[in-house]
């Protein structure tokens, strides 16, 4: 599937996967293929999950990781979702090979 992009120059990232869109702060970004690949990969993790519940998971695992970590940062960067996400996002094939659920070995 072909991601719909929208462009919100106040983005505070530079993308934002919410399915069926990749929003963007800047048009030019269209063209990375990591930070498309990196959307891509939570385009497939919110439709396992039926998007909804993916942002529930994701919100519960960052506010844990709050409590955890007591910065915004590490807490974002060990979201278990963006863990997987960010370790294969130079992989532009990784969506052809990857499994189901593969983001539950990040827990």
């Amino acid at each position: 599937m072909k991601p719909w992009f929208l462009i919100w120059s106040r983005l505070p990232a530079n993308g934002m996967a919410i399915y069926p869109f990749i929003i963007i702060k800047d048009v030019r970004m269209k063209t990375d293929p990591v930070l498309v690949n990196h959307e891509r990969i939570h385009f497939r993790q919110q439709l396992e999950l039926l998007i909804l519940p993916f942002y529930l998971l994701y919100l519960l695992n960052y506010l844990v990781n709050l409590v955890r970590f007591k910065n915004h940062y590490l807490a974002y960067f060990n979201i278990l979702f963006e863990k997987e996400a960010y370790a294969h996002e130079h992989d532009l094939v990784y969506l052809k090979k990857r499994k189901f659920f593969a983001w539950i070995k990040y827990v």
